[in-house]
C-alpha cells in the first residue's frame, strides 16, 4: 500500500461524473476515482473548511466514530473490479482493529474529516501522461469568504464551484 493524498477534484466531461484524484504522497503517480455528486460536495466542503448549519452524512460518520471511542487509523483503496473501486476503513477501538467495507468516496470524505491517512494499492497508481500537465492559468479558484454567505457555501455556489474545476488539469478519464 502506498500513501496518497487528495490532489484534485473535478468533473469528467466525457461521463459528466465527478472525479477525485489521489496522488502518491511525495510522488507523481495518480489514482483517479469517479464519484457521486454528494461525495464530491462532502469532500470539497471539508477541504475548503466550509461550515454547514447541520451535519452532513460524513460528519455523522465522524461523530459516530468519535462517540464510540474509536479512531480511524487509515483508509485503504484496495482494488478495482468491473470499474468499481473498493475501499476499507480501518478503525481501532480498545486495541482491536476492525476493517469496514466502504466505497472509496465515502472513505475519503470521512478520512479528510478525521485527518486519517489514505493508502492505495500500488497496482492502482499510474503516472500522468506528459501532455496532461497542469495549466494553472485557467484554474477556477474557490469562492472567497466574502462570496460565501457568513462562511457557508450555498448549494448553488458549491455546484458552480465543482462544475468549474478542470479535469483536464489532471488527466483524461474516459474509459
Amino acid at each position: 500500500m502506498i500513501e496518497v493524498v487528495v490532489s484534485r477534484l473535478g468533473m469528467d466531461p466525457g461521463t459528466q461524473t465527478y472525479v477525485v484524484v489521489l496522488q502518491e504522497k511525495g510522488g507523481a503517480r495518480l489514482l483517479p476515482i469517479w464519484i457521486g455528486q454528494a461525495e464530491a460536495e462532502s469532500i470539497v466542503v471539508q477541504m475548503q473548511s466550509i461550515k454547514r448549519e447541520r451535519p452532513m452524512t460524513h460528519d455523522l460518520c465522524k461523530n459516530m466514530i468519535i462517540g464510540l471511542s474509536a479512531t480511524l487509523r487509515r483508509v485503504q483503496i484496495t482494488r478495482v473490479e468491473n470499474n468499481t473501486y473498493f475501499g476499507e476503513l480501518h478503525l481501532e477501538r480498545g486495541g482491536e482493529i476492525v476493517q469496514v467495507d466502504s466505497r472509496p468516496s465515502d472513505a475519503i470524505a470521512i478520512a479528510v474529516r478525521l485527518d486519517a491517512p489514505i493508502f492505495a494499492a500500488e497496482s492502482l497508481l499510474m503516472l500522468p501522461e506528459e501532455d496532461e500537465e497542469e495549466d494553472s492559468s485557467e484554474s477556477f479558484s474557490p469562492p472567497t469568504p466574502a462570496e460565501r454567505d457568513a462562511s457557508e457555501l450555498s448549494a448553488e455556489q458549491l455546484k458552480r464551484y465543482l462544475e468549474h474545476l478542470r479535469p483536464e488539469d489532471f488527466g483524461k478519464f474516459n474509459l
